[in-house]
């Protein structure tokens, strides 16, 4: 049975418009299947166990956007039941990171015809995420970008990425960067004036952000990005960077590599995984080596 999660309000209502194409496709090819509506936050991760335990499962697809992904990873590892995409939210970050075309029918001639493909998975103390992890300045932005009107508006022009540039320039003039401390496999390093930390599995986060250009979600390590020691003018004029991952030429911005990441502060920073708010440090963060199977 290729079973398929629907979030119909991801990317403002066009995932529902996305399924019912989808679903004339299933339709025409005789393709079985069966499928299921997210009504609330979290919905997804039950949805899946639900399945798991009634179905017999070949595939479990999202036909929605990273939250709703984010969601049906921490209800499918430990199973060896694929997951499949058709991008259909705001940002599509984990998509893009895989290749994954944001083209509906590209997408479901993928799922239903190659083989999967075994990715690695991030783990922030008990709950899995595929993309990318941001403590401190990224952690705020998200939580404000979760929480605003605009993305509702800019998600109606798919251009998901404008909600997260205004939410950052609204964080930007409050933020303080701070001093902090980080364990990456075992060894300690002190870093001054933090920005933010950015803990990747994929290159993408925030609507097509490249923060870690080089990282893969098949090499058991974390490209880890810290952004250190500038003033909130240089922040701003480095910022727009991101978007060709030309940040990372800035002496203020360091790229590191490990597996298991500890990071503490003197005061809490708010942690995001995938988009999703995440709680706050002191964190512990490791990457769990091909947990996932992706069509």
């Amino acid at each position: 049975m290729n079973c398929f999660i629907v979030n119909k309000i991801s990317g403002n209502g066009r995932a529902l418009r996305v399924w019912n194409q989808i679903e004339k496709r299933l339709q025409e090819k005789n393709v079985n299947y069966c499928v299921r509506f997210t009504q609330k936050p979290k919905h997804a991760t039950s949805i899946v166990q639900e399945l798991i335990s009634k179905e017999k499962v070949n595939v479990i697809v999202v036909v929605g956007g990273d939250g709703t992904i984010h969601e049906v990873i921490n209800g499918l590892i430990g199973n060896n039941i694929p997951l499949g995409i058709i991008p259909a939210g705001s940002g599509n970050d984990f998509s893009r990171g895989l290749g994954i075309s944001l083209n509906p029918d590209k997408a479901l001639d993928r799922i239903l015809n190659d083989e999967p493909q075994m990715i690695d998975i991030g783990l922030i103390d008990s709950t899995y995420f595929g993309t990318v992890t941001g403590i401190g300045f990224d952690g705020k932005v998200a939580h404000v970008v979760n929480n605003s009107i605009q993305k509702k508006i800019f998600n109606l022009v798919r251009m998901g990425h404008l909600s997260y540039i205004i939410s950052a320039m609204k964080v930007l003039f409050q933020y303080s960067p701070t001093d902090l401390s980080i364990v990456i496999d075992n060894k300690l390093y002190n870093f001054q004036k933090v920005w933010l930390i950015a803990v990747a599995n994929l290159p993408f986060y925030g609507g097509g952000m490249i923060i870690c250009p080089k990282a893969k979600s098949n090499d058991g390590l974390f490209d880890i990005c810290i952004v250190q020691g500038m003033t909130k003018f240089e922040f701003l004029r480095i910022f727009p960077l991101v978007f060709k991952g030309m940040h990372i030429s800035s002496p203020s911005v360091k790229i590191m590599k490990g597996k298991e990441i500890e990071i503490h502060s003197p005061t809490p920073l708010m942690i995001h995984g995938d988009g999703e708010m995440m709680g706050q440090t002191p964190v512990r963060i490791r990457i769990e080596p091909c947990a996932l199977h992706v069509k």
